[in-house]
């Protein structure tokens, strides 16, 4: 199991903690680290998705560090971001094949 880090914000109400994935999700921020599969496909479909209904208006930044994977897979997701409203910009950090 991976290990994933932990962000601490301090709010009105105290401290609360957050994945790193989520608190990037917050900024409308995906971030792919891993070979294409269609799981992984499914987990940012599902996040284009979630970012498009919370802000329809707001732009969605992906990040991609991915080795390459599965055509069909990033087809797909390929296919969301041309049908969600939101703008998507992609920023290749490391390798994206």
């Amino acid at each position: 199991m991976p290990l994933i880090p932990m962000v601490v914000e301090q709010t009105a109400r105290g401290e609360r903690a957050y994945d790193i994935y989520s608190r990037l999700l917050k900024d409308n921020i995906i971030f792919i680290g891993s070979a294409i599969d269609d799981d992984v496909a499914n987990l940012v479909i599902a996040q284009l998705l979630f970012l498009e209904a919370e802000d329809p208006e707001k732009d969605i930044q992906l990040y991609i560090n991915s080795p390459g994977g599965a055509v069909t897979s990033g087809l797909a997701i390929l296919d969301t971001m041309r049908y969600i409203r939101p703008n998507v910009s992609t920023l290749c950090i490391g390798q994206a094949m």
